[in-house]
C-alpha cells in the first residue's frame, strides 16, 4: 500500500515554481502577484490563508492579504474586486469562502475578472474546462491530477466514483478526470446524498475521491481491494488530548480504508498541501499570460 505524499509533491513543484519565476525576474519581467481576499476570522480560513501567503514567500511571488471585519457589506466587498480587477500589479487573486451570509457569494465571484480567477470558480473558466479548453482549473481538482501524475496512477478506462458534487472539488474534479488528457479518459460516476446504493458504485471503484466534508463517512466495506483512494476531506474534530482542542479528519476511515488499498492519502499531508501549490501554479500561468 502506497501512501500519497501531498507535501513531498507540492515541495516539488513549489522548486519547480521558484525555478521559474527565477527566470522571469532574471529576464527583466515582474514578479508574480497573488492577492486574497479575507472576511472575518474563521478558524479554517485564516489557516489556508496563512499558509498561502507562506507559499508565496517560497517560491518568490509577492503576495497581498486584504482582511476585513465580518461586518463589511457587500457593496464594499464588490469595490474592493473591482480595485483588485484594474490593478495592473496583481496577476490573480481569490475571494476566500465561506463569506458571512449576508453577502452573496455568487454576486462576489461573479465580479471577479476570468483573467484574474485562479480559484477557477467564474462560470467563463468553468465553462472552458468543460469543453478541455486551457483555463485556470480548481485548485483541489488540480491538485489532485498532479498527484496521481506523479504518483503514476492510471486513470485511462478506468471506473472513478467522486463522492460528492461541490462546484469547488465534485464536479470540477469528475469533468478533468473524464477530458481527453494526461490524467483523464476515466469513466466518472459523481454521487451525492441522493445517490442510491452508494456502496455497490463505490465497490466498483478504481479510484475514489471523497469530497462530501463527512468524517470517516468511506468505510473499507465500501472499497474494494486495489483502489486507489482520494481523501479530500479535512473537517475540525473536538480532541482534548490536542494543543489546538480539535484534530483534523478526512472523509475516509483511514485503517480500515487503506488496509484494502493500492493507494491513499493520508489527512492531513495528502491533498492540503497540493490545494495551496495548485494555487500557485495558476498564479504563475496568470503572471507568464
Amino acid at each position: 500500500m502506497q501512501i500519497i505524499d501531498g507535501k513531498l509533491v507540492a515541495d516539488k513543484l513549489k522548486q519547480e515554481i521558484a525555478a521559474s519565476v527565477k527566470q522571469l525576474v532574471d529576464a527583466g519581467k515582474k514578479q508574480p502577484h497573488l492577492a486574497a481576499i479575507l472576511v472575518g476570522n474563521d478558524g479554517g480560513s485564516l489557516t489556508y490563508v496563512g499558509h498561502k501567503v507562506k507559499a508565496c514567500e517560497q517560491v518568490g511571488f509577492k503576495s497581498t492579504l486584504l482582511h476585513f471585519d465580518e461586518t463589511v457589506s457587500e457593496e464594499f466587498l464588490l469595490n474592493e474586486v473591482q480595485k483588485l480587477n484594474a490593478d495592473k500589479d496583481v496577476d490573480g487573486f481569490i475571494v476566500q469562502l465561506p463569506l458571512p451570509k449576508h453577502i452573496d457569494a455568487d454576486k462576489i465571484l461573479l465580479a471577479v475578472n476570468p483573467e484574474k480567477d485562479v480559484d477557477g470558480f467564474h462560470p467563463v473558466n468553468v465553462g472552458k474546462l468543460t469543453l478541455g479548453l486551457p483555463t485556470y482549473v480548481s485548485a483541489t481538482p488540480l491538485g489532485i491530477t498532479k498527484l496521481l501524475e506523479h504518483y503514476c496512477i492510471d486513470t485511462s478506462g478506468k471506473e472513478v466514483v467522486v463522492i460528492g458534487r461541490s462546484n469547488i472539488v465534485g464536479r470540477p474534479a469528475s469533468i478533468l478526470l473524464s477530458n481527453q488528457s494526461k490524467t483523464g479518459n476515466a469513466t466518472v460516476t459523481l454521487c451525492h446524498s441522493r445517490t442510491h446504493n452508494l456502496k455497490e458504485k463505490t465497490l466498483r471503484a478504481d479510484i475514489i475521491i471523497a469530497a462530501l466534508g463527512k468524517p470517516e463517512f468511506l468505510t473499507g466495506d465500501m472499497v474494494k481491494e486495489g483502489a486507489v483512494v482520494i481523501d479530500v476531506g479535512t473537517t475540525r474534530v473536538p480532541d482534548a488530548t490536542k494543543k489546538s482542542g480539535f484534530s483534523l479528519k478526512g472523509d475516509v476511515k483511514f485503517d480500515e480504508v487503506a488496509a484494502k488499498c493500492s493507494a491513499i492519502t493520508p489527512v492531513p499531508g495528502g491533498v492540503g498541501p497540493m490545494t495551496v501549490v495548485s494555487l500557485l501554479l495558476n498564479t504563475l500561468q496568470a503572471a507568464k499570460a
